[in-house]
């Protein structure tokens, strides 16, 4: 492989063991998740030469193994084992279940601004800065105090924080009726991974900084009542601090009975993985339209997208090859 050069890998072989000539050595993710340069959904991870140890270098290891369909790559395959399963799968909601961001939130803060008569426009590159900041109404507070509060907000801060709190009712109201309408799809892969973790007794949950409505709209309309009244929703103000905290992550695991070792997060932004990371947790990353370029090198896993077959990036077997063992890079 020339230097700079990049293999294909199979997603399933991402696990804590790879096969190299009978014997068997440790390898550490982080090599794998270091760079993700294909950019299609349900892509495969590419993986550059200066993150292999030195064997790895030019070869195709292991023998009988799942591979992904790498349109006549060269791929890297090993035997990937699943004796573990993770206790409780908890997923991100925006960004991971569903693309909601930049078609979804952001338009119904821009309407709730309209119908007040604000003079406040967040347009989509704006939009993606303000997503550094967790929570609606956190990001809204700190847009004004920023750039100025809109001559119709009061001045006080105790009614500041109730104008701040009537914008965000209303625009959960718009929100909701956009979900509703299944103008937003669930991304690819959600529904499938959801399955395989209830049928597997995984607990699943849904960790989210949104308004506790919102989510539940998001799970019960786009999911389904036979899966929503199986899914924990842990949302909004329901603790006191938001992602990059830690809290929601480790309300969760507290309330559903299982040790944050044993939980595999799926986010899809830096914040929330710094949550996930702090809570003891792994974390996969789903990379969403405003996330693409943000840092994960803390990940467990970087992927575009979960992924339905035939575009299938990981599984529920993925998720419990992550708890196999604590990794070392």
């Amino acid at each position: 492989m020339a230097s700079g050069t990049s293999t294909v890998v199979s997603p399933y072989c991402l696990s804590d063991s790879m096969t190299r000539s009978g014997s068997r050595c440790s390898v550490s993710p982080a090599f794998a998740f270091a760079s993700l340069t294909n950019k299609k959904p349900g892509s495969c991870l590419r993986l550059h030469e200066k993150s292999f140890p030195a064997f790895l270098k030019g070869r195709v290891i292991g023998d009988r193994s799942r591979t992904a369909s790498l349109r006549g790559r060269k791929a890297v395959t090993c035997s990937a084992s699943s004796s573990s399963l993770p206790s409780a799968l908890l997923f991100d909601c925006d960004g991971v279940l569903v693309d909601t961001e930049k078609d979804g939130h952001r338009v119904s803060f821009n309407d709730t601004f309209s119908e007040r008569e604000l003079g406040v426009v967040w347009d989509v590159d704006l939009y993606g800065e303000l997503l550094k900041i967790g929570g609606g109404k956190e990001r809204m507070t700190a847009y004004f105090n920023k750039t100025g509060w809109p001559e119709k907000a009061p001045k006080s801060e105790g009614e500041r924080k109730e104008f701040i709190a009537s914008l965000h009712k209303r625009k959960t109201e718009l929100f909701m009726a956009l979900i509703e309408k299944k103008l937003l799809p669930l991304r690819p892969g959600v529904a499938k991974l959801i399955d395989q973790a209830l049928t597997n007794g995984v607990k699943v949950a849904v960790c989210s900084t949104s308004n506790e409505k919102a989510v539940s709209a998001i799970v019960s309309c786009l999911l389904g009542p036979h899966r929503a009244e199986k899914i924990d929703i842990f949302a909004g103000d329901v603790v006191p601090w938001k992602k990059p905290d830690p809290a929601i992550y480790q309300l969760a695991a507290t309330t559903l009975g299982v040790e944050p070792s044993s939980c595999v997060v799926v986010e899809d932004s830096a914040i929330g993985l710094a949550a996930a990371k702090a809570a003891g947790m792994k974390c996969i990353i789903t990379k969403s339209g405003y996330t693409a370029d943000e840092d994960f090198l803390n990940a467990d896993a970087v992927f575009d997208c979960i992924g339905d077959p035939p575009e299938e990036c990981f599984d529920l077997a993925f998720c419990g090859s992550l708890l196999e063992k604590q990794y070392v890079s």
